[in-house]
């Protein structure tokens, strides 16, 4: 399972953050989760409360926002979703695209004490 890699991670950046702004505890942390960035949101959240345990997070509640995967057909200039799983055909002008939009994100967004 590596979501508990990722939310380790989250956690260690979340408490350098907190520390850099002069905070020992942090109350929620935000994230957007690309929905082709490989990433199981119910068990990242589960991760989330086991590598947060001993933390300044040990409270904190993870708020995932996901990102919808779009494509860019150069050929109609349409930006599409392209699904799960992925269909990287332009619904309009039925060409391939290989112009990822959006969709791999995995970042920390905010950071609240």
């Amino acid at each position: 399972m590596h979501e508990l890699s990722i939310a380790t991670a989250i956690v260690e950046q979340a408490e350098e953050i907190a520390r850099a702004d002069g905070s020992d505890r942090v109350s929620s942390v935000t994230v957007r989760v690309g929905e082709l960035a490989g990433v199981v949101p119910d068990a990242l959240h589960f991760a989330f409360e086991v590598a947060r345990d001993g933390t300044a997070l040990a409270v904190a509640r993870l708020v995932v926002e996901p990102v919808t995967a779009h494509a860019w057909c150069g050929g109609c200039a349409e930006e599409f979703a392209v699904g799960m799983p992925p269909f990287f055909w332009c619904p309009r002008c039925d060409r391939p695209s290989q112009d990822l939009r959006s969709g791999r994100e995995l970042e920390i967004t905010g950071v609240e004490a």
